[in-house]
């Protein structure tokens, strides 16, 4: 494959990122009826089989934006779909990670790249909608184009068994302590709903032999790891190693991984998720998504290239998401229910009431809940200690910090003390400084846990676009 210059061929309208990725709204939804553009494709019936695929793609690169050039998507899809359709079953290919494997490529000379695709891989790829316009993976009875694509091939005679033994869950802690608790009743969730996948957590030198211990008895299979640093990241910040993230890609005894946060909860079981290629994630804001749960095919080459750009790509928040959404612009949207954040940017009262049914849901409606702001392990276990934070209550809810108590409930007795209450003042004293600040607060402007009724006014604060929250609180 050729790289190059190149311009949108004449007399060719091609739609921009934004109608390709629509924004979606604070309950997750697109905006609007959906109508996802249409990018011209050929007519690959007016071609015969065909050995090797040869496209010369445009690249503005180093311009800005040049990443998300919708031109370069639509030669990409051109060439994969070619290569699907119209193939010899022996190969195919080019340079665009999104869809094509790093790990696939065979030989580069100067600006030619030749690739030797998994025809049945790249299938899958080209079968997800183009944008996020259409959800990859709908989970609310939509029909989808996964139906006639065959699973990837696994040697033995328990193919299916065997694949699950090549799946995992995983989620990371670096630098502290502080999320082991949340760890542990991460590992119970996934156990609760019934999934038997591996679960692999990534660690650096900070937990004692304890607290290894713990999270091993809940259920994780613990793996050592240096940190990677955030080369934007100033000294001491909370950002500064959280590129360790990237480690995930070397879990290479696993073909899929299905990353998440151990700030989240799963509620409903997600091994459906794993019948889903790399970049799969929920929406965060606009183009981007949330990596607080996303799937990831490990792979050392593409490891050694995201390494490799470190440096070249700042991060729009400082922190891993934006360097993954830089780092793969095409990606495949997963429902909201899958990481349903725990945010009232709208602060509303029809916002307040339709979020909070869903935390409190029981049977559960959500499959992952992820618990923005104050962790639920460091508040007491009877109210959302977020109403006490200055900017925190577009965090809190009740109804959703319960939730999370009652798995913990659940998880075994000598693992609770791993999550022991912090010291210091008791919550009914907490409980009552919420409710004078809640007092002090001008009418209009504040959310009363005691008055779902009233009137909840249109802001504390002024409603926050995502990229922009408060770093350590937005984890």
């Amino acid at each position: 494959m050729e790289s190059g210059g190149g311009e949108v061929p004449e007399g060719i309208e091609a739609p921009t990122m934004e109608e390709t990725f629509p924004r979606v709204d604070r309950r997750g939804e697109v905006k609007e009826t959906p109508s996802c553009p249409e990018i011209p494709m050929p007519d690959f019936s007016q071609y015969a089989e065909v050995d090797a695929v040869v496209a010369r793609l445009p690249c503005r690169y180093p311009k800005a934006g040049w990443a998300r050039d919708v031109f370069r998507l639509q030669v990409h899809l051109a060439a994969a779909n070619l290569a699907v359709w119209r193939a010899r079953r022996d190969g195919g290919g080019r340079p665009m990670m999104e869809l094509f494997r790093i790990d696939d490529l065979v030989a580069r000379e100067g600006d030619w790249w030749l690739y030797e695709s998994d025809l049945r891989r790249l299938q899958l790829k080209v079968a997800m909608p183009v944008g996020s316009c259409r959800l990859a993976l709908p989970l609310r009875g939509e029909s989808n184009n996964l139906r006639n694509v065959q699973p990837f091939a696994v040697s033995g005679p328990n193919s299916v068994a065997d694949q699950s033994q090549r799946e995992a869950y995983a989620t990371v802690l670096h630098s502290s302590e502080s999320y082991v608790c949340g760890a542990i009743v991460l590992a119970h969730s996934i156990r609760r709903s019934g999934s038997r996948r591996d679960l692999v957590l990534l660690h650096d030198k900070s937990l004692s032999d304890a607290k290894r211990r713990a999270l091993a008895a809940a259920g994780w299979k613990l793996r050592m790891i240096k940190r990677i640093r955030n080369p934007h990241a100033k000294k001491f910040t909370y950002n500064e190693y959280n590129y360790s993230k990237l480690r995930l890609w070397l879990l290479t005894d696993y073909d899929k991984v299905v990353f998440v946060d151990a700030d989240a909860a799963v509620l409903r079981n997600v091994d459906h998720l794993f019948e889903m290629p790399e970049m799969s994630a929920a929406g965060n804001d606009g183009v981007l998504f949330n990596s607080g749960v996303m799937v990831i095919e490990p792979s050392n080459a593409t490891f050694s290239v995201l390494m490799k750009r470190r440096d070249e790509i700042v991060s729009y928040n400082g922190g891993d998401q934006g360097f993954l959404n830089e780092a793969f612009v095409w990606w495949h949207r997963l429902s909201h229910n899958v990481n349903y954040l725990k945010i009232f940017p709208e602060n509303t009262t029809s916002e307040a009431l339709h979020k909070n049914r869903l935390f409190g849901a029981d049977p559960p409606e959500l499959h992952v809940v992820h618990y923005l702001g104050q962790k639920p392990w460091l508040c007491y276990r009877d109210y959302d200690c977020n109403w006490n934070i200055p900017g925190g209550v577009i965090y809190a809810s009740d109804e959703a910090h319960r939730t999370w108590w009652r798995l913990h409930d659940n998880i075994a007795p000598a693992l609770r003390r791993f999550c022991r209450l912090p010291s210091g003042a008791s919550p009914s004293s907490t409980r009552r400084e919420r409710r004078r600040r809640l007092r002090a607060t001008p009418t209009g402007t504040g959310r009363s846990k005691s008055r779902p009724e009233a009137a909840l006014g249109e802001a504390i604060i002024k409603p926050h676009v995502l990229r922009g929250l408060t770093p350590r609180m937005r984890d």
